[in-house]
């Protein structure tokens, strides 16, 4: 199980505040809104939520999460990868020890089709959840311009992120904040199992000392 570090500085945007990590004690609420946001592609591998959201909160990395909040309450929350560590964590014992040998090996393969890694310079999108009482309010791109300005500050030279076919609105955001796609692959043998048959990949150029 991985320690959560200390939230860094915050920044307080209209009644939003962003946090740079996860506000004390909020796994169990940001495992909330991850599976809300993702438990569509997530549940083959992860089900039922009864195990699935004690599983996430349990190995959130806080240190690669952006938070948002209203009245100290989590609204959204962005995670991203970099320098091989990200928001979700798990190792395969980790999956073995709460699914059991061998209904776990299998989830765990499921787990391994999500696997990303961040090329040189280059932040990778972790997901990014709103809550639905905070969609259209402008939280989505609050979180994705404060990970911009963490990748700046890293010394990045772009962004990337991947969005599934069924999932339009989030791309529309992705595209309106400057990402653009590279590249769409077709995956058919997926769309039974989790519901989605293509997967799009997005970059968005970083400039040096950049915001958004």
């Amino acid at each position: 199980m991985s320690k959560d570090t200390e939230p860094g500085p915050h920044a307080a945007v209209g009644s939003v505040t962003l946090l740079r990590g996860l506000p004390a004690g909020a796994q169990r609420r940001a495992a909330e809104l991850y599976w809300e946001a993702f438990g569509r592609k997530l549940g083959p591998a992860l089900d039922p939520p009864g195990t699935a959201l004690p599983f996430l909160a349990a190995h959130l990395h806080a240190d690669r999460a952006v938070s948002a909040l209203v009245d100290g309450r989590l609204v959204g929350l962005a995670g991203y990868q970099l320098g091989g560590r990200s928001l979700t964590g798990g190792t395969l014992s980790d999956v073995l020890r709460a699914y059991g040998p061998l209904r776990g090996l299998y989830r765990a393969a499921l787990l391994a089709l999500f696997a990303r890694r961040s090329a040189p310079g280059e932040l990778v999108m972790d997901g990014i959840a709103v809550d639905a009482t905070a969609r259209g309010t402008g939280v989505g791109t609050l979180l994705l311009d404060e990970v911009a300005a963490i990748a700046a500050e890293h010394g990045c030279r772009r962004i990337r992120l991947d969005v599934i076919d069924v999932n339009p609105r989030a791309r529309a955001l992705y595209e309106r904040r400057g990402f653009r796609p590279v590249r769409t692959t077709s995956t058919p043998y997926l769309r039974g199992l989790m519901g989605f048959g293509a997967v799009t990949t997005m970059h968005k150029s970083v400039a040096k000392g950049a915001r958004a």
